[in-house]
């Protein structure tokens, strides 16, 4: 998927490993190892989406699914700091919410610092809400915020019942 402002967002390949080991250095800790990413890569449990500019990865996503859950997880995210503000991690989020549709997830949930006001504000704009806190989550103590989106009719469908839009101008009941 081509984004506006000059870059593109797709799925990541073999060859995009180098730059996803190095995004992972921008995070203060917990990053995730070159063997984890190698495995990520060619698991069916995982999307991992890259963010290009000019044949350069300014960022990533990777998305978990688990066998028997309708929850997806946003496992990562990061955006190289010189691409910041410029409508990258919009992006990608907007991507990993297909993919997560796609494979018939009814909800996206994750986990992020409680200090990173950028990411919070974020997902809030974009319609997650706070499900609950956790403490001591990351490896340096800091917390995090967890955060979930229901996808709405049109997508996904939660419990798996399909949505019919009322077409009559009154209801006969529920």
């Amino acid at each position: 998927m081509t984004a506006p402002r000059g870059f593109a967002v797709r799925r990541a390949e073999r060859r995009d490993l180098d730059a996803l080991e190095e995004l992972e250095q921008g995070f203060p800790g917990d990053r995730i190892s070159r063997a984890s990413l190698s495995r990520l890569l060619g698991r069916d449990s995982a999307v991992v989406l890259v963010a290009e500019t000019d044949g350069q990865v300014v960022g990533d996503a990777i998305v978990l699914f688990r066998t028997g859950f309708r929850t997806a997880r946003l496992y990562s995210m990061i955006v190289s700091p010189e691409h910041r503000g410029k409508g990258v991690a919009r992006a990608l989020l907007a991507q990993a919410e297909a993919a997560a549709r796609e494979r018939g997830s009814v909800s996206l949930r994750l986990e992020v610092r409680e200090d990173n006001r950028a990411a919070i504000a974020l997902y809030s704009s974009e319609g997650y809400e706070v499900i609950g806190g956790a403490p001591d989550y990351y490896e340096d103590g800091g917390g995090a915020i967890r955060m979930r989106k229901r996808f709405l009719p049109g997508g996904a469908t939660l419990l798996g019942v399909p949505y019919y839009a009322q077409t009559l101008d009154f209801t006969c009941g529920p």
